[in-house]
């Protein structure tokens, strides 16, 4: 390897300040995610807001810089992202296995599983962000935000882009906010009959989703409408023909179909779209693996290596994860030692530590790459958690042999934990490498972050018990035993506790999921015709994505790709600045996914301080028609308004003179 000069100036990154504001910031906003997830089934990015705060507190101290901002936001994205643990392990009290959440078992278990997501995501860096053309439109996002709040870039050109993403994120959170005032309505949805079945149309008026597909572009959004149009436009009239009785409503009957059965499909077509994936990066990632050995060696040698390319040595990552095996195993022993399994759960135990060393790897590999297609908020995690699951039941069910009723539940609750582990693997290989995408942009050392994503694990995993334990003794859970009229929902950790249960007890429709498997081979096939005989492609892992998802987002992610294509065709045709006029428009997507973010903060804090669903709720009368109708009037008048701002400011010389 030819020896390379550092290209980026020494500026203060890894700082002990950096690490104690990006702690502040992860104790905020991990309790939000964990009420929130909890509560509705949904987590937001904390990449973002994290680095808008960085920036605003940072400016005030001297010598701060763009990479040391992206410090803090590594260890709060982290942290952050660490709370979707939150979609396994209440599934533990819901069988009754457990009455509440034992403080360090709970942080072991986030810990163990986010360090080996970390240890894992490193060489995948080099295969997935620098060797990968992948949207990662939150990873570009956020370098968006840290770049135009820079003090060292071209200040006019910074004060530009800074004034579109405010006027984005004013936006999106105002409109955020007239939907919490009842103003008009964010979400519209219909449900009809179609012949002997049904089907319904839902969109969530969301301008962060419209960001979104903006960054992803036209490719992954047409293949996530492809899959909606499979779930939607035949799976599911095909699946709810003779459903409809006279006790349910149109409507409960659509959904129920869509959650218990076509999303199982949706999971399949996401298992082999996955494995396909997996395969197809894996010359990449061997690869990243060699030039991450050859650069450990020449940086021995006393070479100088870039700083943008110095990982943590790969012996010591394979070191760190080979070591995690140890405290993964004490745990599943913990675990199992005071139950009826206590004597013969060796073989299980031994099992299911290969089972979290290999299947982590892989759906580390399989997550960072659906996060870098349509962004870790939007990945579909739940439907990684399932398949992980359904796994891990078949894999222990194999190993432990036939057991009675209470030996079938001890088996149910050690799964669960064995899956609340690698889930852990898979939520924060979900975030790294966006957030080593971002790294990549903003001239970060990555081996600096890759200490800050550790520390934002270590973070995050002290912070999640104790707010579980407070939902659970506030709220209960609903399905829990003693759960009350208040108990929090948590759905995934209500269907992937039922998918375990249903394995062990013989009840799982696997032809649900084998229909899925089906559908992502033929979608593997055309992906593989379309792309040797074209210029176009249908990446499966996206189709798949567009089957599981909800309609509310599949729909609005493909417009916002619509609406990004054709701002990207206005800035070609009409000339001058191209590449200009597509960064603005680059930053008003983010401005979007900020505003809403930021905003999605502060909700999840008012509606944890008053115990209402909706605090903000003025106009309460006004949830029917008119509300819809307003709303999408307001959706499209907004977007047009949106979009021809950058417009407007990118006819206007110089930069300057630009003023909204």
């Amino acid at each position: 390897m030819a020896v390379a000069e550092p290209t980026t100036p020494t500026l203060r990154e890894l700082t002990l300040r950096g690490i104690l504001l990006g702690g502040a910031i992860t104790l905020v906003f991990t309790a939000a995610n964990v009420y929130l997830g909890l509560k509705v089934g949904l987590t937001f990015a904390t990449a973002i807001p994290a680095a808008v705060i960085s920036m605003a507190l940072l400016r005030n101290f001297a010598n701060h810089s763009i990479v040391e901002n992206n410090i803090v936001q590594t260890i709060a994205s982290a942290a952050g992202t660490l709370s979707a643990i939150i979609f396994v392990l209440p599934g533990l009290i819901m069988i009754g296995w457990w009455t509440g959440f034992p403080y360090w078992i709970t942080v072991a278990v986030c810990a163990v599983g986010g360090i080996l997501g970390v240890m894992y995501s490193i060489p995948l860096r080099r295969a997935l962000v620098t060797g990968s053309d992948l949207p990662y439109p939150e990873g570009v996002a956020a370098a968006e935000v840290l770049k135009v709040g820079d003090s060292s870039g071209g200040v006019e050109e910074n004060r530009v882009g800074i004034r579109v993403i405010a006027f984005g994120s004013l936006v999106s959170a105002g409109f955020a906010l007239l939907a919490n005032l009842k103003v008009l309505a964010n979400y519209v949805a219909a449900y009809f009959r179609v012949g002997a079945g049904g089907s319904m149309f839902g969109a969530s008026l969301s301008l962060a989703l419209v960001g979104v597909g903006h960054l992803i572009g036209m490719t992954v959004g047409i293949a996530m409408l492809v899959g909606l149009v499979i779930s939607f436009g035949v799976l599911l009239p095909i699946r709810t023909i003779g459903t409809f009785g006279t006790d349910e409503s149109v409507a409960d009957v659509i959904d129920g179909v869509f959650v218990h059965e076509v999303r199982f499909i949706g999971a399949g077509a996401i298992a082999v779209a996955a494995v396909w994936t997996l395969l197809k990066i894996l010359r990449p990632i061997i690869k990243g693996i060699r030039e991450a050995l050859t650069s450990a060696r020449d940086r021995r040698q006393g070479q100088l290596v870039d700083i943008t390319q110095r990982d943590i040595p790969f012996p010591i990552v394979v070191g760190i994860a080979v070591a995690m095996l140890i405290p993964i195993a004490v745990l599943l022993w913990d675990f199992s030692h005071s139950t009826v399994l206590h004597g013969s759960s060796t073989g299980i135990i031994v099992a299911s530590v290969v089972f979290i060393f290999i299947i982590g790897l892989v759906i580390a590999a399989v997550c960072g790459y659906m996060a870098g297609l349509i962004g870790s908020s939007n990945s579909p995690i739940s439907g990684v958690g399932i398949l992980t699951v359904l796994i891990a039941a078949l894999l222990i069910k194999l190993v432990y042999g036939p057991t009675s009723d209470d030996g079938s539940l001890a088996l149910v609750a050690f799964t669960l934990f064995v899956a609340a582990i690698t889930f852990g693997v898979a939520t924060i290989s979900n975030d790294n490498l966006q957030d080593l995408k971002t790294g990549q942009l903003v001239g970060a050392t990555p081996w600096k972050q890759q200490v800050a994503l550790v520390i934002g694990v270590l973070f995050g995993s002290a912070i999640i018990p104790p707010v579980l334990d407070l939902m659970q003794r506030a709220f209960g859970f609903l399905g829990a035993p003693g759960a009350t009229d208040h108990a929090l929902a948590a759905p995934q950790a209500a269907l992937i506790s039922s998918l375990a249960k249903g394995v062990f007890g013989g009840s799982l429709d696997w032809s649900l999921i084998g229909l899925g498997a089906a559908i992502g081979v033929v979608i593997v096939i055309v992906d593989e015709i379309l792309t040797r005989t074209t210029r176009f492609g249908l990446p499966p892992l996206a189709v798949g994505m567009g089957m599981y998802l909800p309609m509310s987002l599949t729909l609005i992610i493909p417009l916002g790709s619509l609406l990004g294509w054709f701002y990207n065709k206005w800035a070609d045709r009409t000339g001058g600045k191209v590449e200009r006029k597509k960064r603005l428009g680059v930053l008003l997507a983010t401005g979007m996914i900020v505003g809403e973010s930021l905003y999605g903060v502060v909700f999840a804090g008012f509606v944890a301080g008053t115990g209402s669903d909706d605090p903000f709720a003025i106009f309460t009368g006004n949830d029917g028609t008119l509300a819809e109708v307003l709303g999408v009037i307001g959706f499209a008048a907004v977007l047009m308004w949106l979009y021809k701002r950058p417009q407007k400011i990118s006819s206007v010389e110089p930069p300057a003179s630009s003023h909204f």
